[in-house]
């Protein structure tokens, strides 16, 4: 028997049944969900920082939607709040890596 004991889109037991295998499962909620949920994020962005494949993209983005909604934030809040901070800060487009900041003399009296 082969372990996971990891959180796993939803039609994954199906798929497992498909390919004539047996999945054991559970359902998790509250506090242990947002955990796993987390869990996932880093499993998911760790696995694209690896090998950079969009697929592995989207599922770092279908995991921050399911933790937005966990907490209480629809998708298309998640989408106004970094249309907000865009307009506010900017996006990442341009490169720009901030590597130190000088104080001005004028900070000191």
């Amino acid at each position: 028997m082969r372990r996971y004991d990891k959180l796993v889109r939803d039609r994954i037991p199906d798929v497992i049944r498909e390919n004539g295998e047996t999945p054991i499962t559970r359902t998790v909620s509250g506090e242990e969900y947002g955990r796993r949920l987390r869990e996932k994020l880093t499993e998911e962005v760790t696995e694209y920082l690896e090998d950079g494949d969009p697929d592995e993209l989207a599922d770092v983005l279908e995991v921050v939607y399911a933790l937005g909604e966990h907490d209480g934030l629809s998708a298309e809040t998640l989408h106004e709040r970094r249309e907000a901070k865009a307009r506010e800060r900017g996006r990442f487009a341009d490169g720009v890596v901030l590597e130190a900041v000088r104080e001005s003399d004028s900070s000191h009296g």
